[in-house]
């Protein structure tokens, strides 16, 4: 499945704080979810394999490390877990990092929202506007993560540029 996304990172020391912000608003709690994101070496974009209790997928994305809300091309395969889907990607594609963290995950609309503890590396809140069929449009996407890094009072310097594999293997 291709889908677009504009989203943003940002560090987060009061990650309770941004949460009850959420919570006013009545978001759909899908859950916490304990999460292994395996980073693959690849030549073009990042590929990672999520095992977790809640989300299983491989994914595929293309985005800029630039701060603030930025553009993601994904291509996203839903899975069972399963241990053989691992041992092929890194037999053929070595391991490039491995990001543990705890994600707790809600939905506003077509708007996602994680709460995230990653091991190492501290609290992030992550805000993704997702287009899953190029109806909504770039637009909204951008007006959307305006609004949400508004609300929750994200200053610009709280934006982070890479991923959380980039920031470990630094």
């Amino acid at each position: 499945m291709a889908i677009k996304n504009f989203e943003f990172k940002a560090t987060a020391p009061d990650l309770h704080k941004i949460e009850n912000i959420l919570l006013t608003l009545q978001p759909i709690f899908i859950g916490e979810d304990h999460q292994i994101d395996t980073y693959f070496n690849v030549s073009a974009g990042r590929l990672k394999l999520r095992e977790g209790t809640i989300e299983n997928a491989l994914i595929h994305y293309e985005r800029n490390n630039i701060a603030g809300s930025k553009l993601s091309s994904i291509l996203l395969y839903q899975h069972l877990p399963d241990k053989n889907l691992k041992q092929i990607l890194i037999k053929t594609l070595g391991i490039k990092a491995v990001v543990d963290k705890q994600r707790k995950i809600y939905f506003i609309d077509n708007v996602k929202f994680h709460f995230d503890t990653v091991k190492s590396l501290g609290t992030f809140i992550e805000v993704e506007a997702i287009d899953k069929d190029e109806m909504i449009g770039m637009e909204k996407l951008k007006a959307q993560c305006a609004h949400y890094a508004k609300l929750f009072n994200i200053d610009e310097k709280d934006f982070i540029a890479d991923s959380y594999s980039d920031m470990l293997i630094e």
